[in-house]
């Protein structure tokens, strides 16, 4: 049913794993700093490390950009943090991690500085404008024994780590169908900053849920892509995809003029022997239908919903933590993320099969 069974078995994450290496003594505070403000998720990954004082101590902030720089120092986000040059910031005495958070055209080569002077990394998705620019440095971080934390937060969401473990332990069958949607409606803003990627939408935002199908399904065997853009402004903001496995389709769409983008977004698996229907799609509510009763679970359609933590990012840092003091090696190794960004050069047609 799975194209990598070996990794899917890896998925829980209460697993225990032997220490890793370039680890932190378990129980100390793990010092980690940022570079770059450009990505969307950067306020948000600082606030979830700052939160996480337990864990973390946050050193600095690196942004080379004036401009940007000027603004995060406004910023209640980053009030009082150090302002450091990338050297200072990775000469670092015990610096254990950085979280790079930079644009995408910056992200790979940023990430592979940081692996070159020893630190495990925290890295925005998609990860890199250039497959083998990704595929060099998550090889490389995998040679030196450094982790590599892609910043798909779907992978940490209670639905989804829910869904991971269905699927692994048998309770829908075989899969035959996936469905999925990531939309919203676009600002002036936002459609400018995506016209200047050339994977549009499919390749910024829809790359969550492709993580998602590539952790239940593998590297598909093909994938079509097609954009149907509502505007003539050059950006791809009507997308979709269709993955092919040897049993099994996964079809992604990918709306930035949708008004009603946020709570259509789902991601539906459906099997020879159960259906989960994931809705909206970060809220931890899902219907859950089986042939036959699991656990709890009752045979036919029921209403599911998951506590989901107030801190949007906090498991992944919580996870990154555990790795980082050598508990636990991360679930999603270099062969998945390769194929995870193969597959989303693939979904926005930067790539052709």
């Amino acid at each position: 049913m799975f194209m990598d069974r070996r990794r899917l078995l890896t998925l829980s994450l209460l697993s225990g794993a032997s220490p890793l290496l370039g680890s932190a003594d378990a129980g100390k505070k793990i010092r980690i700093g940022q570079i770059g403000t450009g990505h969307a998720h950067a306020g948000g990954k600082m606030s979830a490390l700052r939160s996480l004082s337990d864990l973390y101590e946050v050193v600095g902030l690196v942004e080379p950009d004036p401009e940007r720089r000027r603004t995060a120092e406004k910023s209640a986000t980053y009030a009082g943090l150090s302002i450091l040059t990338e050297e200072e910031l990775l000469s670092m005495p015990n610096l254990a991690a950085v979280a790079v958070e930079t644009d995408i055209a910056q992200s790979a080569a940023t990430a592979l500085r940081c692996l070159r002077a020893g630190k495990h990394v925290h890295l925005d998705k998609p990860g890199a404008l250039d497959h083998h620019r990704f595929k060099n440095m998550r090889n490389e971080a995998q040679e030196r024994g450094l982790t590599v934390q892609m910043g798909y937060m779907l992978r940490y969401n209670p639905a989804f780590e829910f869904l991971f473990r269905v699927v692994r332990e048998g309770w829908l069958g075989e899969i035959t169908e996936i469905d999925a949607a990531m939309g919203k409606l676009a600002d002036d803003r936002t459609r400018s900053a995506l016209r200047s990627l050339p994977g549009g939408g499919m390749f910024e935002l829809a790359c969550h849920v492709i993580d998602a199908v590539v952790t239940l399904l593998g590297r598909p065997n093909s994938v079509h892509a097609t954009s149907t853009p509502t505007r003539t402004d050059g950006m791809k903001d009507n997308q979709t995809a269709l993955l092919q496995y040897a049993k099994a389709t996964a079809v992604i769409r990918c709306n930035h003029a949708d008004p009603f983008g946020g709570r259509r977004r789902r991601f539906m698996v459906a099997g020879t022997e159960g259906v989960i229907d994931i809705q909206p799609l970060e809220s931890g509510k899902f219907s859950l239908s089986l042939t036959s009763a699991r656990e709890k679970w009752k045979k036919g359609t029921q209403t599911v919903t998951l506590p989901v933590p107030q801190g949007r990012y906090d498991r992944e840092f919580m996870d990154l933590a555990e790795i980082i003091q050598g508990r636990k090696k991360l679930s999603w190794d270099a062969a998945h993320d390769i194929a995870v960004h193969e597959t989303v050069m693939l979904a926005s047609g930067q790539l052709i099969a």
